[in-house]
């Protein structure tokens, strides 16, 4: 079968023309990758005074391109403002205000790391280089600009303390919360982190008096790990405290220290229900004016985190008008107690006694070398007593006794409150009735 000579010479000059086409696109030179570039102004005064303050840098890519923008000086040396960031092909806008990478002069000499910093006065090149991603080569546009009136005070920490460097956050009353404390000169934002080995952060909020927030001068930063709130805290352990500055103009510096947790949790504690019988053992239901009403009860240790207790030790025997704080053992914040009630005490659990001896609880040094008992997770202890009964309120007789278990100076928690009041009767000697 022939074909067509006309179809042949057809074909020939489409096949031609391709060759052509080709030929053309391979040799036509490729244009650069940056298309342009301009920024808004060719002075800037970086002072947060409102005026002249900021400017549009903006730029457009023929191609994907590794981007970099800097500032050279008259001596040579870099500024970078973005630092080899992969850009797609499109226009892109963004705003300058004067900021750049962290950078040190001869004559600094900061507390703090210093993360961004504006340009100081003077005239400077700008550029933008861009690495072609398709042919690697380097491209640039450049232009000038000149810093005026730039703000050269930086909001440097001063000062920066943390106390104490390890801290038992269980609200036992003995370092239950670190103290952070920070000076900046200028007005600043600061912020506080806690940051673990993974890079989690747990933030520290800031006492709310004195200075304001985001004014210059001494600023605290109070952490209790969120147990006040009934939240564990962050796993025991060694974190990396880290405090930010960061100015109206955008410089920012840093400065990093470290603390400890130990110890931590929520204290969960709580009487002990029986399965037979009661809950508050009391010796008897009827007492003779003189005789000791004595009890007994468990307390168990449900949560994560040791609770402390103190005196005096189970076993005691107070006078009815005899109160815990005449034992020589006054309230001590944080310190759990058992707790003993009537209807008649004029002071709240005016009878109270340890959740242990020495012997059988776990002692703890605290950083001043002192010693504090503890029930330690998980661990129950029984807790014996009595009180030496020896007034009749006519009307109150008989009247009920009950127990409790006391969070000193943070709570009593109603599950703990009133557990498993009882009637007891007190008589005189040789009656058999109460006394009417």
């Amino acid at each position: 079968m022939r074909i067509p000579r006309l179809l042949t010479i057809t074909a020939s000059l489409v096949a031609l023309a391709s060759i052509l086409a080709v030929a053309y696109l391979l040799s036509r030179p490729i244009r650069p990758v940056i298309a342009e570039a301009a920024f808004g102004t060719q002075t800037l005064s970086p002072n947060a005074d409102g005026k002249n303050d900021i400017t549009m840098l903006s730029y457009r890519l023929r191609r994907e391109a590794a981007l970099s923008i800097y500032f050279e000086d008259t001596s040579g040396q870099r500024y970078y403002f973005r630092r080899d960031e992969i850009r797609p092909k499109g226009e892109y806008k963004v705003m300058f205000s004067g900021v750049v990478e962290g950078y040190m002069l001869d004559e600094d000499a900061f507390n703090s790391e210093v993360l961004s910093r504006l340009l100081r006065d003077g005239e400077y090149t700008w550029v933008i280089e861009a690495v072609d991603q398709a042919t690697g080569a380097t491209e640039y546009v450049k232009g000038n600009l000149t810093i005026v009136d730039a703000d050269d005070v930086l909001p440097d920490l001063w000062e920066f303390t943390i106390a104490p460097e390890i801290f038992t956050p269980n609200q036992d009353g003995i370092d239950d919360r670190v103290w952070i404390n920070a000076y900046v000169p200028k007005d600043a934002h600061l912020t506080v982190y806690l940051i673990d080995q993974k890079g989690v952060r747990y933030f520290v909020s800031e006492v709310q008096e004195g200075r304001k927030v985001g004014e210059a001068g001494r600023h605290k930063f109070e952490y209790d790990g969120g147990v006040d709130l009934g939240i564990s805290p962050p796993p025991d352990g060694t974190y990396t405290v880290l405090i930010e500055a960061k100015d109206e103009e955008g410089q920012h510096m840093q400065r990093t220290g470290q603390v400890t947790i130990k110890d931590g949790g929520v204290p969960l504690a709580e009487i002990v229900g029986q399965p037979v019988g009661d809950t508050v053992t009391f010796s008897s239901r009827t007492v003779i004016s003189g005789d000791v009403l004595t009890f007994q009860l468990t307390v168990e240790n449900y949560g994560e985190a040791p609770i402390r207790t103190t005196g005096p030790e189970p076993g005691y025997v107070y006078n009815q008008d005899e109160l815990y704080s005449s034992t020589g053992f006054y309230v001590e914040s944080g310190a759990w107690r058992v707790g003993i009630h009537c209807d008649t005490c004029q002071t709240d659990y005016p009878w109270r006694w340890a959740l242990g001896t020495p012997e059988n609880l776990t002692p703890i040094q605290d950083r001043d070398g002192r010693t504090h008992y503890y029930l330690m997770p998980g661990q129950r202890a029984v807790v014996n007593g009595g009180i030496k009964l020896t007034n009749i309120v006519k009307s109150r007789n008989p009247q009920q006794f009950w127990a409790g278990l006391i969070h000193e100076d943070v709570e009593i928690a109603n599950i703990n409150n009133v557990v498993d009041p009882q009637w007891i009767t007190i008589m005189l000697a040789g009656d058999l009735t109460p006394d009417p």
